[in-house]
């Protein structure tokens, strides 16, 4: 769909610019000349501006038509949080040839807050060059702006574009950081469930940036169909929310699109976000590498697609025969189309990824270092944990959902030996299936692991639910039968300590009981695997290349009658080995 003043101009023009939602932009690059050129076209036919919106993983977004000297530039956001960039940058011609920024570029750069602002001058459908413009820091509670010099569309430096947009996000969220209550979001919580959940919703909103003005807890056994809540309550909570100034509402469940769509007809312009996309605003938030970028946004792209609702048959074109023939695909099916089109490219992007983590994994398998993978709730203290274990330095904050990447450190045993310790992402009640299934690949490492350390927060009154949600999840993915020790920690804030035999009790932070969790992993691995000495006769020589695959060789030595090796070896191996040479020439070491 083409957006703005379309009067006069041609449809096979309309339709030909509308082939521009279908490109398959890099995230990697700021603005391709190869769409410049063609905006330039398009803006020399027409002898208007046009607009174009990209979002930052490179989808067109929205297309739209102005006046000669304007264009109207349109709030997009993608990210919830109106104090962050919007995730979109706005890029537009200027007919006549000068490509330089107005000042209604700026103020709408910055009331907007676009990822950039960019504008390319037009003569006779040729670009003539570029200009853009970044946010920056905020002075005297506004933001300063970074104006790029004008330059050839031939000669952008894209990387660095990109680059500017990153800085400029970390300096638009430097000023809010330090931001009062009244000038962050104020989120309203609406829940079905329990207390219990409804505070660790409020813990939620408060991670992602909000302030949590009021909550309405309502006894049910399932949700209402049409609004979750019933129209009476729906009707109360518009009140609630006007009389707090809310502006969102968040829910503790998942909504559908009608009950989104019913909620904000109801909630007369108050935002309405539901669990699921909280945490995936988080998850945005917080990955840092570009796998867990992929993955979150693989996770945004799943949830958006199943809540397209069409408004109106004349957006309702899937069937085929009378009254769905014209034109051809409706905004909502382009929408669709586009959506799963990314979704394939993104799992081909993280399948790629995988492979290369395979690949890291399958050098460890064969150097036979034993895995151990932390597991728990969310802010139960893992990342901590391994810092304490492993000197590792990885950022521990007490916010929910602090690590989304794996992190993999080795720790030396006190008895001798080491192994791999795994950091991996915090679950939590009522976690998206989306992101779970997005999340699989980084998962796996707890799949793999072979000892599971399941890290519960002692501090927390509901440490039971939280160790039955983990386990849960971990069943979900096939890991529920992995050996485990249970880590109850954060004792140093526990006034009684809980009635749970077989758990060990720690504190990552005053590093108390972190001697006695060492000496139950090295049991656990020594049970896995055992120091050998292996005396291979010379006529045997294969069985060398087979200990060098399936276990980590020690020492060798080459002697009169065969090789001497000292090996670290599991039960299974050890059994193929003494069938071939005999149990007496294979000895367990001390």
């Amino acid at each position: 769909m083409i957006y703005g003043n379309k009067e006069g101009i041609r449809d096979s023009l309309l339709a030909q610019m509308e082939t521009l939602y279908d490109l398959d932009l890099s995230a990697e690059s700021f603005a391709p000349a190869e769409l410049l050129d063609v905006l330039a076209s398009f803006t020399g036919a027409i002898n208007r501006e046009i607009s174009v919106y990209l979002s930052r993983s490179g989808a067109v977004l929205d297309i739209t038509i102005g006046n000669l000297n304007s264009v109207e530039l349109k709030d997009l956001h993608l990210r919830r949080n109106s104090r962050r960039l919007s995730m979109v940058r706005c890029i537009h011609t200027h007919p006549g040839g000068n490509p330089q920024l107005s000042d209604v570029d700026i103020s709408s750069l910055r009331s907007m807050r676009f990822d950039a602002m960019a504008a390319v001058g037009v003569l006779e459908g040729k670009p003539t060059g570029i200009q853009a413009a970044f946010l920056g820091e905020a002075v005297n509670g506004v933001n300063s702006v970074q104006l790029t010099e004008v330059t050839s569309v031939r000669r952008i430096p894209q990387h660095a574009w990109m680059e500017c947009i990153e800085q400029a996000d970390a300096a638009v969220r430097k000023g809010t950081d330090t931001s009062t209550q009244e000038e962050r979001e104020r989120a309203y919580l609406v829940g079905l469930d329990s207390e219990h959940s409804l505070e660790e919703l409020a813990r939620l909103a408060e991670t992602a940036g909000a302030v949590v003005v009021g909550t309405m807890l309502q006894k049910k056994s399932k949700p209402e169909t049409a609004t979750y809540v019933g129209s009476g309550k729906a009707e109360e909570l518009a009140l609630e929310c006007q009389a707090r100034e809310a502006d969102l509402v968040i829910f503790d469940d998942e909504l559908t699109g009608i009950q989104t769509h019913n909620l904000e007809e109801i909630l007369r312009g108050v935002k309405v976000l539901d669990r699921t996309s909280l945490i995936l605003d988080i998850f945005a938030q917080r990955a840092q590498s570009r796998e867990g970028k992929l993955q979150v946004e693989l996770a945004q792209m799943a949830y958006q697609l199943s809540r397209l609702i069409g408004k109106g048959v004349a957006m309702s074109r899937l069937g085929g025969g009378i009254g769905t023939r014209g034109p051809g695909e409706t905004r909502l099916e382009m929408d669709r189309r586009r959506i799963r089109k990314r979704m394939g490219d993104l799992r081909r992007e993280i399948d790629a990824l995988g492979g290369q983590r395979n690949l890291r994994r399958a050098r460890r398998e064969k150097n036979q270092i034993p895995v151990v993978a932390l597991v728990g709730y969310t802010n139960a203290g893992k990342s901590t944990l391994l810092n304490t274990l492993s000197g590792a330095g990885v950022l521990a904050e007490d916010k929910l959902f602090a690590t989304l990447d794996p992190v993999i450190r080795t720790v030396k045993l006190p008895s001798g030996g080491e192994f791999l310790l795994v950091d991996t992402v915090g679950f939590i009640s009522k976690l998206p299936h989306a992101l779970v299934d997005a999340f699989r690949s980084t998962l796996e490492e707890a799949l793999l692991a072979d000892v599971l350390l399941i890290v519960s927060d002692g501090a927390s009154e509901d440490m039971l639910h939280q160790h039955d949600v983990v386990l849960q999840v971990l069943s979900s993915l096939g890991a529920g039968d992995k050996p485990r020790i249970d880590v109850i920690n954060k004792i140093d804030r526990m006034q009684t300590p809980p009635q749970w035999p077989g758990a060990l009790q720690i504190s990552a932070r005053t590093g108390e009981g972190i001697d006695t969790l060492l000496e139950q992993i090295g049991q656990r691995l020594r049970g896995i695997q055992r120091t050998a000495r292996i005396e291979i006769p010379y006529s045997q020589g294969g069985l060398l290349s087979m200990l060098h695959d399936g276990a980590r060789v020690l020492q060798e030595e080459y002697g009169e009658q065969g090789i001497v090796i000292e090996a670290m070896v599991d039960d299974q191996l050890a059994g193929r080995i003494m069938a071939k040479i005999g149990s007496d020439a294979f000895h367990w070491m001390p």
